[in-house]
């Protein structure tokens, strides 16, 4: 079972394995912060697949945001995109909650703001938010325990760019 990466039934794991692959991609640098940049890409991944298909524009904008965020430089960002967006798409379905309740853990409450801002940005990289992506952050916001207020001041900064606020809700 572990040669095939899958862990037996019942088995406790203490983190999200997705969460530990991508830092381990990061073994240079101090593995709490490997994990939280590792989540952090993760949790960007999870909003720009909620339509089912991650654009140039978004996968830009992650890369950007993990450079600035993570301190990381332009190849590495690129690395850690990739890896997130391909384990996203291969395990996303289990580890979503997994990956953000790591997140949660580690995160102070100035990051969990910070990281819905950039997943508004995201998902507005390609000039709207679709709502299956408010969705999804909404879902994010939920499991980060973020005030509703907080995020209501975030999401107003994208109004205009809200599928809903346009009348194009499908």
């Amino acid at each position: 079972m572990k040669l095939l990466g899958l862990q037996p039934v019942g088995e406790a794991h203490p983190e999200a394995d997705t969460v530990r692959r991508i830092a381990e991609e990061l073994d240079k640098l101090e593995p709490d912060r490997a994990r939280y940049i590792a989540a952090f890409a993760f949790i960007l991944s999870r909003v720009a697949g909620a339509d089912q298909e991650v654009s140039a524009q978004e996968t830009a904008v992650m890369e950007r945001l993990v450079m600035e965020k993570g301190g990381l430089p332009r190849e590495q960002a690129i690395i850690v995109v990739q890896m997130a967006k391909t384990q996203h798409l291969l395990f996303g379905g289990t580890e979503d909650f997994l990956v953000t309740r790591e997140f949660d853990r580690q995160a102070t409450p100035e990051q969990k703001l910070a990281l819905i801002d950039c997943l508004f940005a995201v998902s507005a990289s390609d000039d709207t938010i679709l709502t299956v992506e408010d969705n999804e952050i909404m879902r994010i916001v939920n499991e980060l325990k973020v005030e509703h207020q907080d995020v209501v001041q975030l999401r107003a900064r994208y109004r205009d760019k809200l599928e809903a606020a346009r009348g194009l809700g499908k």
